[in-house]
């Protein structure tokens, strides 16, 4: 069976890198069953739409009778990955990469087919390993080639500590691919050396090596930073339906497409129509509409999408308050500014974070902008406090 081009085109496209195009199109005209791995670390308990850019990839690959083995890394969470980093990262407890581990395979199929998706866990061949298997592994490679890494490379010359440990991740993030013999291996852009990495023990242990896939990392809210928990910029897959429908609704217009060309289903052809009906006039958020709903359907359903849309205008289109909006009580000994406030009833990750959105004209009390982080207000009184679009309570100062 001979593969059409058109498949190999589908399936390249978004992707930042493939690495040889030539070596996939091969495996592809093959016409045989291919292994399709991507591994994720079960480093936090939510999977967001950043993640989905690579599980949209493999929901590809599916569809083309191919098989998807979704690597839970639960051995290599305990080390960590410190792509990114410019410190040590904290090892995990076993206890928390399980419960972890746990939450993505309830999440991941809400876009994978649970019938054509193995799930594997890589501690079922790295923790069989002894201390010659380790050191055998770690032998076929030089700390000078481990430097060629950006992030390693960085902080040693910066002189920044590089645990012993921290070496060994790529290494044991290279032997899956080995242990599953693997034909592709997806990733994100900034997975490249670890990648790579599968590549050259396959060859090592007399396998055929694997095409690499790199998939972009997608932007966050703020659409400068890539989408991370930690930054607060993130869409959750897990979140209720109104505020993944809002946060969506809050990007700019030029992020909105970069969203839906690497996360709605739509064909490139119908997106492309979408883009040419902008410059013919088309309003784009009537597109970011539409495009909210198909992700809010796509996690939770269709009814649950068009609630949000309503509700999403009659909250900040019409300025209509819900009635279910969130209440909470502060009882305060001493006078509180409004950016410790702010902190304390969770609308704001730090006091910082509060008095950078404050001085912005991002929060408001009781429909009117603020403009001072340092107000007191008064006690024995309720206010709407709402910071951006999409946080929202009813505060009762006692």
């Amino acid at each position: 069976m001979i593969v059409e081009d058109s498949v190999c085109s589908e399936l390249v496209r978004g992707c930042e890198e493939v690495l040889p195009q030539h070596e996939l199109e091969k495996k592809l005209q093959k016409g045989t069953t291919l292994k399709i791995k991507a591994g994720f670390d079960p480093t936090a308990p939510d999977l967001h739409l950043g993640h989905t850019v690579l599980l949209n990839k493999l929901r590809q690959f599916q569809q083309h009778g191919h098989e998807v083995i979704f690597l839970i890394g639960d051995f290599t969470a305990m080390i960590g990955d410190p792509t990114g980093k410019n410190v040590t990262r904290l090892p995990l407890s076993p206890e928390t990469v399980l419960n972890n581990a746990k939450t993505y395979q309830e999440q991941v199929f809400k876009i994978l087919d649970p019938l054509k998706t193995r799930v594997a866990f890589n501690s079922q061949w790295l923790a069989e390993f002894n201390a010659t298997d380790l050191i055998r592994l770690a032998a076929t490679h030089t700390v000078a080639r481990m430097l060629e890494r950006d992030d390693f490379n960085k902080r040693y010359t910066t002189g920044q500590p590089i645990a012993i440990h921290e070496f060994l991740y790529p290494l044991l993030q290279g032997y899956d691919s080995v242990a599953l013999k693997a034909d592709i291996e997806l990733g994100g852009s900034d997975q490249k050396f670890n990648l790579l990495m599968g590549r050259e023990l396959q060859k090592h242990y007399g396998l055929e090596p694997q095409v690499v896939m790199m998939t972009p990392l997608i932007e966050g809210l703020d659409g400068v930073k890539k989408m991370s928990k930690s930054l607060d910029n993130y869409i959750g897959i897990s979140e209720p339906a109104s505020d993944m429908f809002g946060k969506i609704m809050s990007i700019s217009d030029e992020l909105m497409w970069r969203y839906i060309d690497l996360l709605s289903f739509k064909t490139g052809k119908e997106i492309q129509a979408l883009k040419k009906s902008v410059m013919d006039g088309a309003n784009p958020r009537d597109i970011k509409i539409d495009f909210a709903k198909e992700i809010v359907t796509r996690f939770h359903d269709q009814i649950q999408a068009e609630h949000a849309h309503k509700e999403f205008i009659e909250r900040f289109q019409k300025g209509i308050i819900p009635e279910d909006l969130e209440e909470q009580t502060i009882t305060s000994n001493e006078s509180l500014s409004l950016a410790q406030l702010l902190k304390q009833m969770n609308l704001t990750q730090s006091t910082s974070e509060a008095i950078r959105l404050v001085k912005q004209g991002a929060v408001k009390i009781d429909g009117e902008k603020a403009e001072d982080p340092a107000l007191v207000l008064s006690a024995n009184k309720t206010y709407i406090i709402q910071v951006g679009k999409r946080r929202i309570a009813k505060l009762h100062l006692q």
